[in-house]
């Protein structure tokens, strides 16, 4: 990414071989750094250090929850950037070289680094901004000579300066928001792309069909987020004019500790971002699980809190609040 110019988060790439390396890296980075799994995802083997006594720590415990979830123990250090927005970019591409992006996702609201609500376009980018951010994404995807579907992921600050964080080489949970604003179907080019298919689209999108919002329904305490398996005893979806649920649970389902949480995939679509909203609201007061603990609650707090019906909230919106009095 630096190559092709793309601007990146100021980090390290080696492997320290010592505590004083460790340490000085650190110090030119500037603190607070964040320590992060290199084979890492999902909010795994990552550490946030405010100061150096606890940096030595933090190393050792962000590599060797890497080495457990990973099978690779190697972690790398950057800037922690804070007061941010998390906006992803969907890119496709097939292997004649056909690159484009269809559009944006804020994906800003986030527990330990994993998101809880994502919605498309991000509510506060300008057109200019949007122009930019996605012709970077585009760039970035060539580069690395990338094909089928992947996700672009930057760092939005307040000033507009924007940050490369990462690439998911994959469909992401969050796909559904951008199937709605862009009316193609991911999956389905996936595997078109994968079977030596040309993109029949070859230009990036330009105009979103009004506005998507998606709400991750896990089985999980509501104000701790911890899970909560068991047996859903009952269980009734929402539906009607612009409600999605993309989900396999049902009356009697057993919900596993083994795995990730999340039960179901709540989608909210209208023509602009205040129907989107109405939506869901109507959607999540209309979802029923009984027999296990969700984060329904939740989400029907944050949908309705007016920060977040701003939509100038960032990946700090959750941190240091009393969520029972959001």
């Amino acid at each position: 990414m630096r190559t092709a110019g793309i601007p990146t988060v100021p980090g390290t790439e080696e492997r320290f071989h010592s505590d004083d390396a460790m340490l000085r890296a650190a110090e030119k980075i500037g603190y607070p750094v964040i320590i992060k799994a290199s084979a890492g995802g999902g909010g795994k083997g990552m550490r946030v250090v405010e100061s150096p006594s606890f940096l030595s720590k933090a190393y050792r415990q962000a590599s060797s929850e890497a080495a457990s979830a990973f099978g690779n123990d190697q972690v790398y250090m950057e800037r922690y950037l804070t007061d941010v927005k998390h906006v992803e970019f969907q890119i496709l591409a097939d292997e004649r070289g056909n690159t484009i992006h269809l559009g944006e996702r804020d994906c800003s609201v986030q527990r330990r680094h994993q998101k809880l609500i994502e919605e498309a376009p991000c509510p506060i980018l300008t057109q200019d901004l949007r122009k930019k951010m996605g012709e970077t994404a585009v760039r970035a995807a060539k580069v690395v000579g990338y094909q089928n579907a992947g996700t672009i992921e930057f760092l939005l600050l307040p000033s507009g300066d924007f940050f490369f964080m990462e690439m998911n080489t994959r469909i992401q949970v969050e796909h559904p928001i951008t199937e709605e604003i862009s009316g193609v179907n991911l999956v389905k080019e996936q595997i078109r792309i994968a079977a030596g298919e040309e993109l029949k689209k070859k230009e990036s999108l330009t105009q979103c069909y009004g506005h998507a919002i998606e709400c991750r329904i896990n089985a999980e305490d509501p104000v701790h987020f911890t899970p909560m398996p068991g047996t859903i005893t009952s269980c009734h979806l929402p539906g009607g004019l612009g409600v999605r649920v993309d989900t396999g649970i049902y009356a009697g389902y057993r919900v596993q500790p083994f795995y990730d949480s999340m039960l179901a995939k709540l989608i909210a679509h209208g023509e602009d971002r205040e129907e989107a909203l109405t939506r869901m609201e109507r959607a999540l007061d209309e979802f029923v699980v009984e027999g296990i603990s969700t984060t329904l609650d939740f989400h029907k707090q944050v949908i309705r809190e007016p920060l977040f019906r701003s939509g100038k909230y960032n990946t700090s919106y959750l941190l240091g609040r009393d969520r029972r009095q959001i």
